[in-house]
């Protein structure tokens, strides 16, 4: 599953780390990156490359929220869900993404343009409530704001 500009790409972190293995999280988003996810595939020849078992670098890439084990949409949507933005209004953000997007967390809309996941905290509590898509993150942010996002990413993806 592993291309060669995927192989080159993770061997160019080598001389960076101590051991090949150390090299683990930077081959998962290196896998992330060209393809979305992270499949089966990829764990064992990533894990081939690094000279670890396929277990143990699923375990790594099942413990971090940000590495992808099933295939997302387009764009991907992290609503932080700790205790700060639970405090500032997590429920009625969660609750307007749901029904604007009409699935769940966890889910993909139909037309693969967005997954909703939770994340645990995105760092940003002094501006709660906060979600991050894709990599920008985006705090104090209020229904309105979602609806200004979601629009915003449809017309970047020409839609």
């Amino acid at each position: 599953m592993l291309t060669s500009e995927d192989k080159i790409e993770i061997e160019e972190r080598f001389p960076h780390y101590p051991t090949k293995r150390a090299v683990c999280i930077e081959a998962l988003k290196v896998v992330q990156k060209r393809h979305g996810w992270v499949n089966d595939e990829a764990i064992a020849d990533i894990a081939a490359l690094l000279e670890m078992s396929s277990d143990d670098l699923d375990a790594i890439a099942t413990f971090y929220n940000m590495i992808f084990r099933k295939p997302v949409g387009q764009h991907v949507i992290l609503v932080c869900d700790s205790v700060s933005c639970w405090i500032m209004g997590y429920k009625r953000l969660r609750e307007h993404l749901t029904e604007k997007l009409g699935i769940t967390l966890g889910e993909t809309t139909p037309d693969g343009k967005f997954t909703l996941l939770p994340n645990v905290c995105l760092g940003a509590c002094d501006h709660a409530p906060v979600l991050m898509v894709d990599n920008d993150t985006h705090g104090d942010v209020t229904t309105e704001k979602i609806d200004a996002l979601l629009d915003g990413y449809a017309k970047k993806d020409g839609v």
